[in-house]
C-alpha cells in the first residue's frame, strides 16, 4: 500500500503509483519560460570520471526545461579545470563552470575578505554560495534546483519532481526538499537514522515542541542534498560552508518564509550514492566531521531565544534553560565525537 500520510508541519508530496514522466516534463517545458530554472551541481574533479556523473550527464541531455546548468567545481588544477570544461561541453544546455580555486575567483574572495566579510572555509557550501551569486546576478532565473554529482541510480525523473512544485503556477511553494528511501541491499543514511532523527526527537521530548524543532522533525530525510528554491528566498538565505549545509539551509528557510510555502517530495524509489567513511579516530574527516558540524549547527540555530517563528510575526518565546542546555550539549557532543 502506498504511503500517503501527511507527516508533521509541512506538505508531503508522495510518489503514488507510476509516474507519467512525459506528462510531467511536458508541463515543466510549458511553465519554464515564465519561471526560468537553473540547476546547480557541486562537483569535484574526481567526479568527472565516475560512473555516477556520466549517468547524470546522459540523463541531462534529454532535459529541455532547464535554462542553464551551473557547475560549482571544487579544488582543481588548471589542467583539471580544462578537462572539466571539455567534459561538461557535451551537454546541449547552456553550461557555466565556476572554478572555485581559479585565480579570478580567489581574487574575488580576497576582495570580500578585505572588506571585513567572512565567507567561510573552503568547501561545498562556499562553492554553492558562489554559484548562487552568479545566478542571482543575472536577475533572470527564478528557480534554482540542486543535487549532488554522486547519484548512482540517477534518472531525470528526480529533477522533474524537484522542480515541479515550484514551477507550476498553481502552487505557492518557494522551497521543495527531496526525500527518498536510502536502502539498497542494506540500510544506509547512518547520520540521519542514528544521530539526527534521535537527536531532534530527544530535544522535543526534553524541551517541548518548539516550532523550529517541530519544523526540522517534519522532514523525512533531513540530510538529503536535493532541493529546489526560488531566487527571492535564495537571495536572503545564508549558507554554511561546512557539512551542516543541509541543516543550515532548512533553518534559514524556517526563519525566512511561512511553512505553507515549504514542501517535501518523494523523488525516487531507489537511491544510491557515494558514502562517507566513518573516520572514528579523526574528527576532521568523513562521517565523524559531518556529525560534529551537524550537531554544532543544530545547537546553534535551534535556540528559540535567538529566533522568531515562521508561523507569525511575533518573536519566539524565551527559554534560557534551552539556550544553556543546548550550549552544554553542543560542547559535550563535540567532545564525545572529537
Amino acid at each position: 500500500m502506498a504511503d500517503f500520510f501527511q507527516h508533521g508541519e509541512i506538505t508531503t508530496l508522495h510518489r503514488l503509483g507510476k509516474v507519467n514522466l512525459e506528462k510531467l516534463e511536458h508541463e515543466l517545458t510549458e511553465y519554464a519560460p515564465k519561471r526560468p530554472i537553473a540547476a546547480v551541481f557541486p562537483c569535484l574533479y574526481s567526479d568527472l570520471k565516475s560512473e555516477a556523473l556520466n549517468l547524470i550527464v546522459e540523463e541531462l541531455k534529454n532535459i529541455s526545461y532547464i535554462k542553464e546548468l551551473v557547475v560549482a567545481l571544487g579544488p582543481a588544477e588548471k589542467n583539471e579545470f580544462k578537462y572539466a570544461k571539455k567534459f561538461w561541453s557535451q551537454l546541449p544546455q547552456k553550461t557555466t563552470i565556476i572554478w572555485n580555486t581559479g585565480e579570478r575567483i580567489l581574487d574575488i574572495y580576497d576582495t570580500i575578505r578585505s572588506s571585513g566579510l567572512y565567507i567561510g572555509d573552503i568547501g561545498k557550501g562556499r562553492f554553492i554560495w558562489t554559484a548562487y551569486g552568479y545566478i542571482l546576478s543575472q536577475e533572470e532565473i527564478q528557480i534554482i534546483v540542486h543535487h549532488d554529482c554522486d547519484i548512482l541510480t540517477y534518472s531525470r525523473e528526480m529533477l522533474a519532481r524537484l522542480c515541479y512544485p515550484l514551477v507550476n503556477p498553481n502552487f505557492t511553494y518557494r522551497f521543495c526538499k527531496g526525500y527518498y528511501s536510502s536502502v539498497t541491499d542494506r540500510l544506509h543514511g547512518r547520520a540521519t537514522r542514528l544521530l539526527i532523527t534521535p537527536l531532534i526527537t530527544a530535544l522535543i521530548k526534553i524541551f517541548g515542541c518548539y516550532p523550529i524543532l517541530s519544523f526540522l522533525g517534519s522532514f523525512r530525510y533531513l540530510l538529503a542534498s536535493e532541493f529546489a528554491i526560488d531566487t527571492r528566498l535564495a537571495r536572503v538565505n545564508r549558507l554554511p560552508s561546512d557539512w551542516s549545509l543541509e541543516i543550515g539551509i532548512l533553518t534559514e528557510v524556517y526563519h525566512n518564509i511561512s511553512i505553507k510555502n515549504v514542501c517535501q517530495v518523494d523523488i525516487t524509489e531507489e537511491y544510491e550514492h557515494k558514502h562517507q567513511v566513518l573516520s572514528p579516530d579523526d574528527a576532521t574527516k568523513g562521517l565523524h566531521k559531518m556529525c560534529v558540524d551537524i550537531c554544532t549547527s543544530i545547537f546553534s540555530t535551534s535556540n528559540p531565544t535567538l529566533s522568531y517563528t515562521a508561523y507569525s510575526e511575533e518573536p519566539g518565546s524565551s527559554s534560557p534553560q534551552f539556550s544553556n542546555v543546548a550550549r552544554t550539549c553542543g560542547k559535550r557532543c563535540q567532545s564525545l565525537l572529537g
